[in-house]
């Protein structure tokens, strides 16, 4: 059974509640609209997608993606996920890693980097990785390294920097801070 959803500008919302019950019970997928830090049994809203979330879950055929009442193809999402995130292709490679090893991934926006990495779920325990994708050729300065360090330390996170090279593989770089 396929999810229906919907594309409404740069989210994904799935509206049957039942629906939305299933899919955020089965992995942490979305957020339900108006639900602040929901558990499983409290899911009594439409459940909003991120486009990265929307795109994987298409890929392994759990959902379909609708745009006005056109079902949309891989390549159509794909192209609409390019369009709204900057490096999506490397982004998506580090997402996609994450939740095929079993991790949650949420967005990281607040804490300043690309996601929040759960190894339950969130409500269940704390993201404890922090994780920034970089290109190989980015350069990191020493005080951007600071605070990075000093954000994920004061949030008991560990910050991750997620560097993917041309044969799709990553490399995974993680900064522990410790006191001298």
């Amino acid at each position: 059974m396929q999810i229906i959803s919907k594309l409404i500008e740069n989210r994904i919302i799935i509206w049957n509640i039942k629906d939305a019950q299933y899919l955020f019970s089965h992995g942490y997928y979305g957020k339900p609209i108006g639900i602040y830090k929901p558990k499983n049994n409290e899911i009594t809203a439409p459940l909003i997608l991120d486009l990265i979330e929307g795109y994987y879950l298409t890929l392994k055929n759990k959902i379909q993606i609708f745009k006005y009442r056109k079902k949309l193809t891989h390549k159509e999402i794909l192209n609409t996920c390019r369009e709204e995130y900057h490096d999506f292709d490397k982004k998506f490679l580090i997402y996609k890693d994450f939740r095929d090893k079993d991790y949650i991934v949420n967005p990281g926006i607040k804490f300043g980097c690309d996601f929040a990495v759960y190894k339950k779920g969130p409500g269940i325990d704390h993201a404890p990785y922090l994780v920034h994708v970089y290109n190989q050729r980015d350069s990191i300065t020493a005080s951007g390294i600071i605070l990075t360090g000093r954000l994920a330390t004061t949030v008991s996170k560990q910050f991750v920097l997620a560097i993917p090279n041309k044969k799709n593989s990553i490399s995974y770089l993680v900064l522990n801070w410790w006191k001298a």
